[in-house]
């Protein structure tokens, strides 16, 4: 039985046992519930239950944190099914941090959708909370379907939420994204029928162990291998807006309303988090799989976070850059995620959590900026005086500062640890330049935007065409309920920095805990030899092993 953590005294004992369930079913009650009372009446009513829900949600994540930083695997098996036949929910420290990082934003992006942007369509409530349980059952499923269909339910609920408001920008990207998805959910399901069809499982920990036997005992199961896991680094280097799959991105989170793309700004983190699950930890191990992460997600990393940059520079809206700089920042995670090592997946996953937190905060910013500047709204050209240009400064200034990587900020400590997971790397010059270029050149695309939008102030058109042409614009100041939810993403960030070393340690220990696969199977699959595969057949070194050459006779 796990250790019971100081926050499992906080539920009933009977739900103790069903924790891992919990952040799945209680959204999905949720968005249920908020259906039935939906309509412009209730919207107050709505509000409260849907902020209630993610606060009882949060009790729920720190009470797995705990659980998962004991070293255990908190296993869920729906219907008491043995593995691995059954649906089985695996909380281990990877899958409940990436909870803490969608709640973390989950809570002050609804806050702010509360302030008006949840009147300009039906159901947001509903739909934020079926997002919420996509990307919950996504980080917490062991099985290779059910993430399929957690990955389903959080696009049906981003097609919608994208379209919140309406807008022909919004509808031509919108488009683009549920194309560019629906293709992509094809070949994944293509590519699960490869992975059962040459292993006969779809639970991640048999297919580790499956997979390792057969590519040593067949260099054609090998080469299958191979191709299956190209096929699904496709996929989601796509959902994760990899180069060159990356140009969907900053169209569709510049169109997006601003709590969906703030929103959005852990969509990128969902691919990154199926890769590290698929690639780093199931196909690690597997002659001939376990290459592809190792040969592909160094270069592909910097290709994207170079790629992000330069389209941040070229970017002529606020929006834009920001969301550029979503598509840098999936770059820089991947690239440690690229060395294979714990030091390099820590570092990666730190930056991981930073940028998701920057990210949030910088699209509602966008917004908050945009409204004061009259007809300008988020171009990049001189406009009239902010109404609060002394607030949204510092904020803006702030979120610039941990992108770009500037000390004593979060992202650069992300950066710094990069820098010293790459010492020795065969590969340092490209990955220590690329790293530190980019870092030089986001701080100049945002301080070129920073003097455009707060200090070239020019008289500007008015906002509404109903005024004579002689009135002047006067913006209005945001209320500080509206500017609350920016402000603590914001602190978030700082915590990031304050608390570093202990998230270090849990980054370190999350990252030697992916890379054993042989412990995971263990706590998912029992002890026990599974078809007579032994959990024990390779030592754990603390890398990703290279493919063994013994396998292509």
């Amino acid at each position: 039985m796990h250790e019971l953590a100081p926050a499992l005294t906080l539920l009933p004992p009977a739900w103790r046992q069903h924790l891992p369930l919990l952040p799945v079913l209680q959204p999905l009650l949720t968005a249920i519930v908020l259906l039935m009372v939906s309509g412009q009446r209730r919207l107050r009513l709505q509000r409260a239950l849907g902020l209630a829900s993610l606060v009882l949600g949060g009790i729920v994540v720190a009470a797995l944190l705990q659980v998962a930083d004991t070293g255990s695997v908190m296993v869920y098996r729906l219907g008491n099914w043995p593995p691995p036949f059954g649906i089985v929910l695996a909380v281990d420290r990877l899958g409940a941090y990436m909870l803490a990082m969608a709640w973390l934003i989950a809570v002050p992006i609804l806050w702010y959708a509360c302030h008006g942007w949840d009147e300009r369509g039906l159901h947001f409530h509903a739909l934020f909370q079926l997002q919420l349980m996509g990307l919950n059952g996504a980080f917490l499923t062991g099985d290779l379907f059910n993430l399929f269909v957690f990955f389903e339910i959080l696009l049906i609920a981003s097609y919608v939420l994208l379209l919140h408001g309406r807008g022909d920008e919004r509808l031509r990207n919108g488009l683009h994204y549920v194309i560019l998805n629906l293709v992509a959910s094809s070949f994944f399901l293509i590519g699960l029928a490869l992975v059962y069809g040459i292993t006969g499982t779809l639970n991640m920990a048999d297919v580790a162990l499956r997979a390792m036997q057969l590519a040593q005992e067949s260099a054609t199961q090998a080469w299958l291998l191979r191709i299956t896991a190209l096929l699904l680094l496709t996929v989601f280097g796509l959902k994760a807006a990899v180069f060159p799959l990356h140009v969907w991105l900053p169209g569709t989170y510049a169109s997006a309303s601003a709590p969906v793309a703030a929103l959005f700004a852990i969509m990128t983190k969902v691919g990154i988090y199926a890769i590290l699950r698929t690639h780093v930890m199931m196909w690690g191990q597997v002659p001939g799989a376990g290459d592809v992460a190792q040969h592909w997600l160094l270069p592909l990393g910097i290709l994207t976070a170079v790629t992000g940059v330069l389209g941040a520079l070229a970017a002529h809206r606020l929006a834009r850059l920001v969301a550029w700089l979503t598509v840098t920042s999936v770059g820089t995670v991947l690239t440690g995620a690229g060395l294979g090592t714990v030091e390099g997946l820590s570092a990666g996953l730190y930056y991981a959590l930073h940028s998701t937190l920057v990210m949030a905060a910088m699209f509602l910013l966008v917004e908050l900026v945009a409204l004061q500047r009259g007809s300008a709204y988020d171009r990049l050209q001189p406009a009239n005086r902010l109404a609060q240009p002394a607030t949204l400064g510092l904020l803006v200034l702030l979120g610039s500062a941990s992108a770009a990587g500037l000390p004593p900020l979060p992202g650069f400590l992300g950066k710094l640890m990069l820098l010293h997971a790459a010492a020795g790397h065969m590969y340092q010059g490209l990955i220590w330049a690329s790293v530190l270029g980019v870092g030089f050149l986001t701080l100049i695309g945002l301080a070129r935007a920073g003097s455009l939008l707060f200090w070239s102030v020019e008289p500007a058109a008015p906002a509404s065409g109903h005024l004579p042409a002689s009135t002047p614009y006067i913006p209005s100041a945001a209320s500080w309920a509206v500017l609350a939810p920016s402000s603590l993403l914001l602190g978030c960030v700082m915590l990031v920095a304050v608390y570093a070393a202990p998230l270090k340690h849990y980054t370190d220990a999350m990252a030697r805990q992916l890379l054993d696969i042989h412990s995971y199977a263990t706590q998912v699959l029992g002890p026990q030899q599974h078809n007579g595969i032994s959990l024990s057949t390779r030592p754990y070194t603390g890398h990703m092993p290279a493919a063994s050459k013994e396998a292509h006779p």
